[in-house]
C-alpha cells in the first residue's frame, strides 16, 4: 500500500513541476528576463544531468546480470539518444535556440513548435518515471520509495522552467493568460500518461528494465546537449547558464545520494 501511494505521489510531481512553471503567465507581465531564462536552462540541465547518472544508469548498470555488465547500459543509452534524434528529424520543430520571428502571428507559431518540442520531449521523461516505479512495485531492492521520488523531484524541478518557457513567450506574442498557462500545462500532461502506461506493461518492462532505465538516460541526455546547453550558452551571458547548470548537478547529486 505504501509503495502504490508512493506512486500515485510520484506521477503526479513532475506533473506539478510544469504546472507551477506554466503558472507565471498569470505574475509576469512581460517575457521572462533573459538572465533567469539562462539560469533555469542551465539549472534544468545539470538536474538531468544528474538525474541520468545517479537515478537511471547506475541503477541500470547494479540491476544487469548479464555477463556483460555495461552492455545494456550502453545499448539503452545509445538506443535512447537514437530515438529523439529521429524523431528531431521527423517531427519538424523549432531549437530552443532558434531565431525569433518577426510578427506576433510568427512568434505565436514558432511559440506552438516549441510546445510541440517540450511535449515530445516529456514522454521519455514520463518513461523514466513509469521504470522507475515498475520496478518499486516489483520489489526490484535497486529502486528505493525515496530514490524514486528522488528522481520524480528532480524532473518537476526542471519541469518548472519548461512550463515557464512555453507559457511567458506565448504571454507575450499576445495569448490571454490562461491560454498560455493551458499551453504551458498541457506540455506535461503527457509524462504521467506515458509514466501509467509503462507500469501496466510491468511484465514486459522488468525483464528489459536496465536497458529502458538508459534509454531514458540517453533521451534525457539528448534533451540537454541538444536544446538546453545551447540555449543557455548562446549570446552575452554564458556564465550564467554554466552556474545554473553547476547548482543543478549538485542539487539533483544531493537528492539523489541522500534519499536512495
Amino acid at each position: 500500500m505504501e509503495n502504490i501511494n508512493a506512486v500515485i505521489i510520484g506521477l503526479l510531481i513532475p506533473f506539478v513541476g510544469t504546472t507551477l512553471g506554466a503558472s507565471m503567465s498569470f505574475f509576469l507581465k512581460k517575457e521572462i528576463n533573459h538572465k533567469v531564462q539562462k539560469l533555469l536552462l542551465g539549472f534544468a540541465s545539470g538536474v538531468m544531468i544528474a538525474a541520468s547518472v545517479w537515478s537511471l544508469l547506475i541503477p541500470a548498470l547494479d540491476m544487469t546480470t548479464s555477463a556483460i555488465k555495461w552492455l545494456p547500459a550502453a545499448v539503452g543509452f545509445l538506443l535512447g539518444i537514437g530515438f529523439l534524434l529521429l524523431l528531431d528529424n521527423i517531427i519538424p520543430h523549432l531549437h530552443l535556440n532558434s531565431e525569433e520571428p518577426e510578427g506576433p502571428k510568427k512568434s505565436l507559431k514558432k511559440t506552438t513548435m516549441l510546445t510541440l518540442a517540450v511535449t515530445l520531449h516529456n514522454i521519455p521523461e514520463g518513461m523514466a518515471v513509469g521504470t522507475v516505479f515498475a520496478g518499486l512495485l516489483t520489489g526490484n531492492t535497486e529502486i528505493s520509495v525515496a530514490a524514486a521520488l528522488a528522481l520524480t523531484i528532480g524532473i518537476a524541478i526542471q519541469n518548472f522552467p519548461e512550463g515557464a518557457i512555453i507559457s511567458m513567450p506565448l504571454r507575450s506574442a499576445g495569448a490571454s493568460k490562461s491560454k498560455s498557462f493551458a499551453y504551458g500545462t498541457l506540455s506535461g500532461i503527457v509524462e504521467p500518461v506515458a509514466a501509467v502506461i509503462t507500469i501496466m506493461l510491468t511484465s514486459l518492462v522488468v525483464p528489459i528494465l536496465p536497458y529502458l532505465l538508459a534509454f531514458a538516460a540517453g533521451a534525457m541526455i539528448y534533451v540537454v546537449t541538444e536544446e538546453l546547453i545551447p540555449e543557455a550558452q548562446a549570446g552575452k551571458h554564458s556564465n550564467i547558464g554554466t552556474i545554473g547548470v553547476a547548482f543543478g548537478f549538485v542539487l539533483m547529486m544531493v537528492l539523489d545520494v541522500a534519499l536512495g
